[in-house]
């Protein structure tokens, strides 16, 4: 609300009636409205912050109040007045339950009122054992608070009341109000304030307050008769003059009804309001006089600030799009191969370097350029990722370096950056780099030579300190030998070589992951019939076995194979083994597994295709995985090499390969 709203009288009044604990939470809000409200702070609780407001109200110094808890709701069954109550909301609970959690195991939160049913939901993900209490009365209060202390509880979470208790009593006390609570708590007494000036204005005296009004306002009384109508409303409805006071909305407007908000007494906020081929937020709101409606209020607001608020939050989301998301905690393994290399790219995490990250497909090689960007001094700046296999040459330049308007046929107007320039002060990761063109690396090289970039269709350069850390699966000494690979580039990026091993290089890391990963598929699917360590356990040792060409985007995608099958039973006990096994060919299990586990083939698992042992090397392997396959599938090529991910040809060759 802004002073101009009440040019007669200032700004609107309002009585915060408060209590130790939440007053001194709320006076840097407080001070946040010292140009917007005329703000006095009450102190008491219960019978005397009523006697204390009905003193106040009496003598005409407010105009609504502000209040938490049992203060609110005496102060809304004792006075004739708009009361604001600072809402209590279930994330302002949770909020304070895991600040309490931090402190102790065991907590106590104590109520006006009543309890909350919906917190012991919470009490298993929050790792807490709560003790839930109501009170109506201080002495109720006083109450829970030694029967808490009895429990052996050491942290309570409640009203400014409780809080005061608990530490009289020699407990940790934690306010479960928030800031935002508060301050929303203000902003609803603003709008009460505005409404009750606006009942007590009344006609004449209220058009010329709605008159400065840039909002739309039209009031009507109960029988929905025009008591007021601003200038701007009155343009929005397409009237030359003002109608005169106590003329039917009807027969002004066939478009607009306060009729249900006189009805039901009940104020509607932000509801969408097509009028004259424009879309509005309208609000409605009952004017109470005595706790009885007797008028309606609409406010129209142009839906085209939404629009703006809807642009700003989609560039924030296109910002955060040039953000790192994984750290080195995200990582999970054990295995010496793996810890090695987590350890290596810390250092180089450290370092302004170049880092060149090669291994197989699926071995989490952006994400380990994550955490070595999240790790650097860099943290802070914008990690821009680009796959260099993805983009036909002319599209990946553009991308790469950006372009002048007009610099091709489709340029966008008024020309734009490339992602050298987006990752200026940051990270640039370049994934799959060996498949860039020779065209490209060339330019690539010599930006990071000169630290300079130049546009698509631009005559001047422009400097950018980027670190780059590129990725391949490809062997590039033997690019550079085939000369489809620049050799004085591969050597500028090759500065830091980190290599990441295959996962059936860190066979030990396999059930850790897997059960990560299962339990993610379970979760996004909301299967909770079946634990992912009873699956995994159930399955054996025939994850061990399997090879996994795909490293571990394989075992993410048999996870969700795995989590989707689970899905479409109400248990694992009714689970077709044998149909699971040919949705999942990794999991081809040998008799003397079903023999050590019969309760497998009690479940159908006896069906389960014999595989062999494990192969001495990478091409033995592969050839007895599509001997498998292609028995498991009746014989069928096609369907074996679907199976396993590859084509008919490459299956053939697994086949026939035996070097």
């Amino acid at each position: 609300m802004r002073a101009d709203l009440y040019p007669a009288t200032g700004l609107p009044r309002l009585c915060f009636v408060s209590y130790r604990q939440i007053r001194q939470m709320a006076l840097p809000i407080i001070a946040e409205y010292r140009d917007r409200a005329d703000i006095e702070v009450v102190d008491g609780s219960f019978d005397v912050a009523l006697d204390l407001a009905r003193e106040r109200l009496e003598r005409g110094q407010v105009d609504a109040f502000v209040s938490a808890g049992s203060n609110a709701s005496l102060l809304r069954r004792g006075l004739s007045a708009p009361v604001a109550t600072i809402q209590l909301s279930g994330f302002d609970i949770l909020q304070a339950l895991i600040r309490a959690r931090e402190k102790a195991s065991r907590v106590g939160i104590v109520m006006y009122g009543q309890t909350l049913p919906e917190l012991e939901a919470v009490k298993s993900l929050l790792n807490v054992d709560l003790r839930q209490y109501a009170y109506h009365t201080p002495d109720s209060a006083r109450a829970c608070i030694q029967q808490l202390r009895a429990d052996g509880i050491e942290v309570v979470v409640g009203s400014s009341l409780v809080v005061e208790l608990a530490e009289n009593a020699g407990l940790v006390g934690l306010l479960a109000y928030s800031r935002a609570s508060i301050r929303q708590g203000f902003e609803d007494a603003l709008e009460l304030a505005r409404v009750a000036r606006l009942e007590a204005g009344r006609y004449e005296q209220l058009n010329t307050v709605l008159r400065t009004l840039q909002d739309a306002v039209l009031a009507v009384n109960q029988s929905e008769q025009i008591i007021a109508i601003n200038p701007a409303m009155q343009r929005i409805l397409g009237l030359s003059q003002a109608p005169r006071l106590g003329t039917p909305l009807s027969a002004v407007t066939s478009d607009i009804s306060l009729q249900p908000t006189l009805e039901r007494g009940q104020a509607e906020h932000g509801v969408v309001l097509r009028l004259k081929g424009r879309d509005w937020i309208a609000n409605r709101t009952p004017i109470q006089e005595h706790g009885r409606t007797t008028g309606a209020a609409l406010t129209l607001y142009d839906a085209s600030t939404i629009h703006e608020a809807d642009n700003s939050l989609r560039i924030q989301h296109r910002r955060a799009d040039h953000a790192a998301r994984y750290h080195f905690e995200s990582l999970r393994g054990s295995s010496p191969t793996l810890l090695r290399a987590v350890a290596s790219a810390r250092r180089y995490a450290a370092t302004p370097l170049n880092v060149l990250i090669t291994g197989e497909s699926g071995t989490g090689k952006e994400l380990f350029a994550q955490a070595i960007h999240n790790a650097s001094p860099r943290a802070t700046r914008p990690f821009v990722a680009i796959n260099c296999a993805a983009f036909p040459e002319t599209l990946l330049e553009s991308e790469l370096f950006g372009h002048e308007e007009g610099a091709f046929t489709g340029a966008r107007r008024g020309g734009r950056r490339g992602l050298f320039e987006a990752a200026h002060t940051g990270t640039l990761f370049l994934d799959e780099i060996g498949d860039m063109p020779l065209t490209l690396q060339t330019r690539l090289l010599r930006v990071l030579q000169e630290r300079r970039i130049t546009r698509l269709g631009a005559n001047h350069a422009i400097p950018v300190d980027v670190r780059v850390i590129a990725a391949t699966h490809q062997d590039l000494t033997d690019l550079v030998a085939q000369r489809s690979f620049r050799q004085d580039l591969y050597y500028r990026l090759n500065t830091l070589r980190l290599q990441l091993p295959a996962l059936r290089d860190r066979r030990e890391d396999i059930p850790a992951l897997a059960q990560h990963l299962l339990r993610q598929s379970l979760a996004r699917l909301d299967v909770t019939h079946t634990p992912a360590e009873a699956l995994l356990h159930r399955l054996g040792d025939a994850l061990q076995r399997h090879g996994w060409p795909g490293n571990v985007r394989e075992l993410e995608n048999l996870c969700d194979r795995l989590a989707a099958h689970l899905a479409s039973h109400r248990s694992m006990d009714t689970v077709d083994w044998s149909e699971l096994q040919s949705e999942c060919p990794e999991l081809l299990m040998a008799p003397s597994d079903l023999a050590a586990q019969p309760e497998r083939a009690s479940s159908g698992a006896a069906a389960l295709t014999p595989t062999l042992s494990p192969p001495a090397d990478k091409h033995q392997r592969r050839r007895e995985q599509a001997l498998a396959a292609l028995e498991a599938h009746g014989g069928h090529p096609g369907a074996a090499a679907a199976a396993l991910g590859v084509s008919r040809a490459t299956f053939w060759r697994w086949c026939r390969r035996q070097d």
